[in-house]
């Protein structure tokens, strides 16, 4: 079987490249393969065309290849709440939460992840047109097999965008190299309380497999969940993958990256949560209707989310 991550040398879907790695999908009889595809609304329509058995990416994305969440389910979350940061050029001298700061300026978004950072700026009264907003695609990243974090923060050191939003990885890397001061990190109580259930880093799968084998879905839940309370339990495992799986030099942070995701790995999925996001959905007109919990969420498999069910 083949799972989908649209950015990998991250933390964003760490706990799913982990599964794969640490042998927790194997442990559940499952074969998982990795493969990279970016931006993340390519991998749903690989997911849409049957490429793929499972996407490891964000929860309103699905909404590129599956319109009103029609033929998908998310099967679990990785992890709670938007996970994105906003990151802007260190000599801005940028206050945390000061969203001001982007007036004028150009600022590196992945296709689809660009949605939050929109919502956020309409939300703090800011318009990308009048205020001179450029949000665009970072230098580098129009391949199919980016890492998109590694890339932003290379871009901002090199002077071709003034700020971006993404992951934790590129986030890190800029701060440590002096380069970057973060502005927002929604996940920790910045910007609006709203924010938070914009999205979140999931695990879906097509409708046709949870029908066809429901007992593959069940298991990769399992998998998910154990890797969560595998890395709770010990952190040396997340500097294991990092090691297998990306440069030495991200290697060496991400363990410290993913202690501070912990206490948000969680692989529930709350109707709160999917109400917030759906709102999210509509009001950045990618959603048009209000499609029932049930349409969007394998409910069939919330059993397995809490970790007390797992067997470890």
């Amino acid at each position: 079987m083949k799972l989908a991550v649209p950015d990998l040398i991250s933390n964003s879907y760490f706990p799913a490249a982990a599964a794969v790695e640490l042998g927790f999908f194997r442990g559940e009889g499952l074969e998982v393969s990795l493969e990279l595809i970016f931006p993340v609304d390519a991998a749903y329509r690989a997911l849409a065309e049957g490429r793929i058995d499972f996407v490891a990416g964000s929860a309103h994305a699905a909404l590129a290849a599956f319109p009103e969440f029609d033929g998908v389910k998310l099967i679990c979350a990785q992890a709670q709440g938007m996970y994105w940061f906003l990151v802007m050029r260190a000599d801005l001298n940028a206050r945390r939460g000061d969203l001001a700061v982007v007036r004028g300026r150009r600022i590196g978004a992945a296709p689809w992840v660009e949605m939050g950072l929109r919502r956020l700026l309409a939300a703090a009264g800011i318009d990308p047109e009048r205020d001179r907003v450029r949000i665009m695609p970072v230098p580098g990243t129009s391949g199919s097999t980016v890492n998109f974090g590694l890339n932003a923060a290379r871009a901002l050191e090199e002077g071709a965008i003034d700020g971006f939003w993404a992951n934790g990885m590129g986030a890190e890397i800029a701060v440590r190299r002096g380069v970057g001061t973060i502005v927002l990190d929604v996940r920790r109580g910045d910007g609006p309380q709203a924010a938070f259930a914009y999205t979140m880093s999931a695990v879906a799968a097509a409708d046709r497999l949870i029908g066809t084998r429901p007992e593959a879905a069940a298991a990769a839940v399992r998998a998910i969940v154990k890797t969560q309370q595998a890395l709770k339990r010990d952190l040396g495992r997340a500097a294991e993958v990092g090691r297998r799986l990306f440069p030495p030099a991200a290697a060496e942070l991400i363990a410290d990256i993913i202690r501070r995701d912990l206490p948000h790995y969680d692989a529930r999925i709350s109707r709160d949560v999917i109400a917030g996001m759906k709102q999210f959905c509509r009001d950045i007109g990618i959603l048009k209707g209000d499609p029932p919990y049930e349409q969007i969420v394998a409910t069939q498999f919330a059993d397995y989310w809490r970790p007390a069910d797992a067997v470890m």
